[in-house]
């Protein structure tokens, strides 16, 4: 059997502040296996961005790893010093941002700034690097790419930008791609084609995808399969047709039956009360169970781990708990 290319265990993020601790990802666990997209999902502050952040080493100050592992090809990765994590930031992970206006410097070129990172990972000399570099452009679809590799950023469009990202992302072969909502910004058309050449060019790789996003649609176009997040805690983790077309954590049931379909009869759409809760005020046991119809005492009182359920699913919900009693 194939080893997974990344393996998250167990992961716990904190950010200390004066008035106590916050715990932003507790418990989290998951692997990515070479040539899988893995999308990740959930409400707005629900930890995924900070998951993505926590494998390259890019947690802003004060948040840190508190505990758990975070394992590339068995090594880890987690604890590495800030040298030896720039080595693989870039080299064998590869990150495309929410705005490509964050991750790309304005006062350089584009040529500038794909041939340094080339040049930084791999032994080519500078020739070699630019015309590697207006291969890329040119296989992400960027018109022209011999006359525009040396054109700034503001020239480009935004469509136009979120491709020389994917390429700077994509340009020392990783064998991870992180993409954290490269989608959000652009146009329903460009998102389709921007999501089309993220799966095209990885899989012309073998290179695992982290998907980050919070379009279930997307999900469901790319993704093999999908982790569900719920303040900093994976909810549902299984295959993209399994976890849609039969959620089983009623969280899950809740993001699944929020969104519209064409065939859809009934006059409102299913809605989940309440909002997510802040990180210095998780309730105990199941941090969902205040917005949980199908909550008993259980959920109230012990915080339930992901429960294996039939065809490589996991669900954290005491509801499929075998041993449980509905009191």
């Amino acid at each position: 059997m194939t080893k997974p290319l990344l393996s998250v265990r167990d992961l716990k993020v904190e950010f200390p502040t004066r008035r106590g601790v916050l715990t932003a990802l507790n418990g989290v666990s998951f692997d990515i296996m070479p040539g899988e997209v893995l999308g990740m999902v959930g409400e707005s502050g629900a930890g995924k961005s900070l998951t993505g952040a926590s494998i390259i080493g890019l947690l802003e100050p004060p948040g840190r790893i508190a505990g758990g592992e975070i394992l590339l090809k068995g090594e880890r990765i987690d604890n590495l010093s800030p040298d030896a994590m720039r080595k693989v930031r870039g080299r064998r992970i590869g990150m495309v941002f929410q705005d490509p206006l964050t991750s790309l410097n304005p006062l350089y070129t584009v040529a500038k700034q794909l041939t340094e990172t080339i040049m930084t990972h791999l032994p080519v000399s500078a020739a070699e690097a630019r015309q590697r570099a207006i291969a890329l452009l040119d296989r992400v679809g960027i018109p022209a790419a011999a006359r525009r590799i040396d054109d700034y950023p503001h020239h480009f469009s935004g469509g136009m930008r979120q491709r020389v990202v994917i390429a700077l992302a994509l340009c020392a072969e990783p064998e991870l791609v992180i993409a954290d909502e490269p989608t959000t910004a652009l146009d329903v058309s460009v998102q389709a084609q921007i999501i089309d050449l993220i799966k095209e060019i990885c899989a012309e790789r073998n290179a695992a995808v982290m998907l980050i996003t919070h379009d279930m649609g997307v999900i469901a176009e790319t993704a093999d399969r999908v982790a569900v997040l719920y303040a900093g805690r994976l909810a549902e983790i299984g295959k993209v047709h399994d976890v849609i077309t039969r959620p089983e954590h009623p969280y899950t049931q809740g993001l699944m039956g929020s969104i519209p379909t064409l065939t859809q009869e009934s006059e409102r759409l299913i809605s989940i009360p309440g909002s997510m809760p802040r990180l210095n005020a998780i309730p105990p046991g199941c941090a969902f169970n205040p917005r949980c119809t199908k909550a008993f005492g259980r959920c109230t009182a012990e915080r339930p781990d992901p429960i294996n359920r039939p065809n490589d699913r996991q669900v954290a919900c005491w509801l499929y708990d075998e041993e449980k009693a509905h009191v």
